[in-house]
Parts: C-alpha cells; structure tokens; sequence
C-alpha cells in the first residue's frame, strides 16, 4: 500500500469490523477436488462438456465486439441467437444481456417509474435489489414466499399506483427453494400486476429439456418478464431478459446497463448457442435429478437442513465461527463446500451452502455427509 495516500479512516474500520465479526472475505485459488460448491450444475463447463460443443461451431470468430450493440458491437449472430432463446422460453422477444447482474440491474432501474410500486420477496437476489434501489418506484418487501404477505401489500397499496410489479426469483440462491409461481400468477391477475421471475437457478434443473421452472408449471405466458442467467447451470456467461417485442424495444433505448457496456464477444455468444443446443440433447439433467433425489433420501429438514428440490441445499448452522468450522472440516477431507456467514444472510442463519451436480457421485454424497448428518 502507497503510505503517502492517505487512506479513508472508514475503510479501516469496516474491514475490522468485518474480521471481528468472522465475516472477512478473501480470493482462493486452492479449492477441494470434490466440488458440492459451484454453479456448474450439468458439468457443462468443468467436465469440458461445452467446450466440446463450441469446437463443432464456427470457429472463424472476432476475439473482441469493438463497442457497443448501439454502436458496432451487434451482429447476426446476436440477433439469431435472441430469437433462438425467445423460441427456446416460448416468448416473443429476448435480449442478451452480458451478466445475470446486468439484466437484473437493467430491467429493474428501468421499467418501473415514479408513480409505480415494486414489491418482492425478502430474498431475492443482490442484483434485483440494487435495480430496484436505481429505479423510482416505491418498493416493499414481503415475507420470504408468503402469498398473504402479499396479498396484503396488494390490498393495502395497490390503488395508490400506476402499475404494480412482483419481483421474485424462482429458485433461491441461498435457500434452494422454490417460489409459489402458479399463486403469484393468481394474484397479478386478481390484482392487476406484473410478474418478473428471475430462473438463475431453475435454467438446466426444471422444465422440459431444462427450460426452468415456469416451463415446468406452465405459466411462462403469465409472466411479464422472465431472467434467464448462463454463469450456472448452462456453464458459460452472459443472461437474457425475455419478454414482449415492447419490453426489448424499451430495454434497448432505456437499460442503461445495457447501453453503455462493450457487447460480449462472438466466442461467448457462440458458448451459450452450445449450451441451448446440449439443453436439448444431454443426460446430465437426468442424472443431477437423480443426485438430487438420492441426496433427500438420505437427510431430514429436521437435521437443519432447509427443504429443497433444487440442485441447492442448505444446513443451518448458526454463528459465523461454526459454521467456518463446519467448512474447515470438509475441506480437510478434499470436500468443496461453503460457509454462508452473516451478514450475507441473517444471524442465528449461517449456513452450509452444498449445491448438487450431475457429475457427483453417491460415493461422493454419501462421504459429505458424513460431516454433515
């Protein structure tokens, strides 16, 4: 560190707090061979599954986008690959966004204006909720997958705004459960409002060829925009905001995050037309459904684990010290897992975080939860 810049005495202070609280984050390299802890659920991207895919595609690609998609970033390849993703999530329109945080942030800070109302569940993710702090809309949250939560917002506030919109994600990224989409359905039509469902976590896990959870229950109609992220099981990067033909015209000429960004190259375009294609054609869905069901056989929500049909599972283990102690452990025997510590989540609510895969094996489940049973 340069001793002759002075430094914000606020930056040394939070950062100890931080390490007092057993919450201090640092980068590792070195990580455990047996990997319960990363988004690659289908093993698309670690077992060199997409590699393999991309190498049957063109290969006579631009390594950089030169600016962008409002200036000399766009292609046809951009444009065929959206409308393939619109097909795909059976919906009129998609726009290509270069991270699931961009989309979120994008949609959220744009299409809800003053005079409109947001409300969402108490978990969504960190990217939906910093979109909806940059918009202009006055915000609410309800308890974590209540409808009468909910409803009651509805009832309460619902004639005092232009439009209303329900944020919520399908499957949470900390608890790995699933959202009552078919009732929140009921309820933006009884009420008149609009849902936005984000399927970071849902994409290659539910639906039919992996198309997520709103396939699955057939409500992908019902929504008014839907987020689709390519950084988990899909094993690339990059996400999609679908929607109408209007939403994806009033993104493009509003979404700042999407305006003033350099486009993504054609190699990371051309990644996600590979996963898309292998959605449609792998066995990897099939086999992490079964590690899934294979794992509830095995533990009880009464051993501290939260409830789940996710590739996502949780074990409570309350304070930030223990449960680095829990993590400690399994990385002593070659176990990837992670420790969830507050303030990430709340206190008394740290957490083990496992997510399942396609490529591990009862062996590797059955060792795991040796330490966790």
């Amino acid at each position: 560190m340069n001793d002759d810049l002075k430094q914000p005495s606020t930056i040394f202070s939070l950062l100890q707090q931080r390490k007092e609280q057993q919450a201090f984050r640092t980068l590792k390299l070195d990580y455990p061979t047996i990997d319960f802890s990363s988004n690659d659920y289908l093993g698309f991207s670690t077992q060199g599954i997409l590699h393999r895919e991309i190498n049957k595609l063109d290969s006579s690609i631009k390594i950089g986008s030169t600016g962008s998609r409002l200036i000399s970033g766009n292609s046809s390849l951009y444009q065929e690959l959206e409308q393939t993703i619109a097909i795909f999530h059976q919906s009129e329109s998609a726009l290509i966004f270069n991270s699931g945080y961009d989309a979120n942030l994008g949609l959220l800070s744009s299409v809800p204006q003053k005079g409109d109302l947001i409300l969402s569940d108490e978990l969504i993710h960190a990217s939906l909720i910093d979109g909806i702090r940059l918009s202009y809309a006055t915000y609410y949250k309800f308890k974590h997958n209540s409808l009468e939560a909910l409803e009651a917002l509805l009832i309460r506030h619902k004639e005092a705004f232009n439009e209303v919109y329900i944020v919520v994600e399908s499957v949470y990224s900390m608890d790995g459960d699933c959202a009552p989409l078919k009732e929140y359905v009921l309820l933006c039509k009884k009420y008149n409002a609009h849902l936005i469902v984000d399927e970071a976590h849902a994409i290659g896990v539910f639906g039919m060829q992996g198309k997520g959870l709103c396939n699955d229950l057939q409500i992908e109609k019902d929504c008014f925009a839907r987020i689709y992220t390519y950084g988990k099981a899909m094993g690339c990067h990059g996400a999609s905001v679908v929607g109408s033909s209007a939403l994806k015209d009033f993104l493009i000429n509003f979404s700042r995050s999407f305006i003033y960004t350099t486009a993504m190259p054609e190699h990371s375009l051309l990644a996600i037309q590979a996963a898309y294609q292998l959605l449609q054609s792998t066995q990897q869905i099939t086999e992490l459904k079964n590690n899934i069901a294979y794992f509830n056989s095995k533990i009880t929500v009464s051993s501290s684990f939260i409830e789940s049909v996710s590739s996502i599972h949780c074990k409570i283990v309350s304070g930030n010290q223990q449960v680095q102690t829990l993590e400690d452990t399994c990385w002593k025997h070659n176990l990837f897992v992670k420790s969830i510590k507050s303030p990430t989540v709340k206190a008394t609510q740290e957490r083990i975080r496992i997510c399942l895969h396609a490529f591990n094996t009862q062996q590797e489940i059955d060792l795991l939860l040796i330490f966790l049973v």
